[in-house]
């Protein structure tokens, strides 16, 4: 009886098959303010889409804008500092 087995190293596995490496993980972490900023504008600009924006709303909405811009600006004067570059 012949062996059937796979030509191929690896039959299954895909790239989207595997735990995120040390890299990614720490990319995600200085992420990671940012991406909380732009989820509480978008919760913001959500709420207010049910309604007739109010005056507290359109603080809300904001605030909220303000806070994704400084965390913009924070990750890539972090990102600038490592790579030696200046923003």
């Amino acid at each position: 009886m012949e062996h059937i087995g796979a030509l191929q190293a690896v039959v299954t596995a895909d790239e989207y098959d595997r735990e995120p490496t040390a890299a990614e993980l720490d990319a995600i972490e200085r992420e990671a303010p940012l991406i909380l900023a732009e989820i509480d504008l978008l919760d913001a600009q959500i709420t207010a889409l049910d309604r007739t924006p109010t005056e507290l709303d359109a603080r809300r909405i904001r605030r909220a804008r303000n806070r994704v811009l400084t965390a913009r600006r924070d990750l890539v004067n972090r990102t600038a500092g490592a790579t030696g570059g200046a923003a």
